[in-house]
């Protein structure tokens, strides 16, 4: 597959994963809710996730690239599942539980500039000024909806600011793992690595509690959490597949636009109407993310194009 396929593929997987992303994020706040304990909900849908995943290594044929991994690549693996699949789902699911779905997508969403903030140094990638306008338009849109005094400025919120920083160091952990190992086995060592600390936590917690607590679920919470193991399970795999194929700045910067999504699906959902100053937040959302798009697209085939004519051809 050439270069602008690969681009192209990338922009179309990561779209598809922001809308997932959204509409898990609302349906999480739910499932959160009905469970209780965040993480036994977080550690079961992890866990659930890895089983899919090591499913389609098999399915895919890739145990032989799992089994010729090396000391550093598996090091690297370790690091991902305990930044990105451990301690920012325990700190995530931890504040959702204390503060609204659309305040913790927006914060989510901050994600871009983190990524940003360490993908130019550590990985060399460029930033137009107009995606920093992109980024103001995108806070900008918060103002419609009750401004900072939406924000409580709250422990959860500050825990939902936690897990954001540390999926932004898993992105570049993982752009640098995904040079030589494929998605699908970064995104398997993610989840499963991931569960497997959180596991530990809640043995450390008190494993018969947390035996006793998985076997008082009830169906409906354990049909949500299979509901959001599934969403999950998706965004997983098309945002590594992107992550890939694409720099770190322009995938992050295209999962923006889940904001809008929960932002909807609270509405319709929630509320029961949408209002004028959330039609206002939409438009100034959806500015910011074209902007952010438009110039974050140009600057990532630049980088692109430079790192293909410095790759040595065979």
């Amino acid at each position: 597959m050439n270069k602008d396929l690969k681009f192209r593929s990338a922009t179309y997987l990561v779209l598809i994963a922001a809308i997932i992303s959204g509409s898990n994020n609302f349906l999480t706040k739910i499932a959160v809710t009905a469970i209780k304990d965040p993480i036994l909900y977080t550690s079961l849908k992890n866990a659930i996730v890895a089983i899919f995943i090591i499913g389609a290594i098999l399915l895919l044929k890739k145990l032989p690239e799992v089994l010729s991994l090396t000391k550093r690549q598996l090091l690297r693996l370790l690091a991902i599942g305990f930044i990105g699949g451990a301690v920012p789902f325990a700190l995530f699911f931890t504040g959702l539980q204390q503060t609204s779905a659309i305040n913790a997508g927006l914060i989510h969403k901050t994600l871009f500039v983190w990524v940003l903030l360490i993908a130019i140094p550590m990985l060399k990638e460029k930033l137009a000024w107009q995606q920093w306008v992109g980024i103001a338009a995108i806070f900008g849109a918060n103002l419609f909806v009750g401004g900072f005094n939406g924000f409580q400025f709250n422990i959860g919120e500050f825990m939902i600011l936690g897990a954001t920083v540390f999926w932004a160091i898993e992105n570049i952990i993982a752009k640098k793992a995904l040079e030589n190992i494929s998605s699908v086995v970064v995104a398997a060592a993610r989840m499963s690595f991931g569960a497997m600390f959180l596991i530990l936590f809640l043995a450390l917690r008190g494993a018969p509690m947390a035996m006793g607590a998985v076997l008082d679920l009830s169906g409906a919470q354990w049909g949500w959490t299979l509901l959001t193991s599934v969403l999950l399970f998706g965004y997983v795999t098309l945002w590594y597949t992107a992550l890939k194929n694409a720099p770190a700045t322009y995938v992050a910067a295209l999962l923006v636009p889940a904001t809008l999504v929960t932002n909807v699906l609270s509405a319709v959902f929630i509320t029961g109407s949408l209002a004028i100053p959330q039609i206002a937040s939409a438009i100034l959302l959806i500015t910011g993310v074209v902007l952010m798009i438009l110039f974050a697209k140009r600057t990532a085939q630049s980088v692109l194009q430079t790192s293909f004519s410095n790759t040595p051809q065979s």
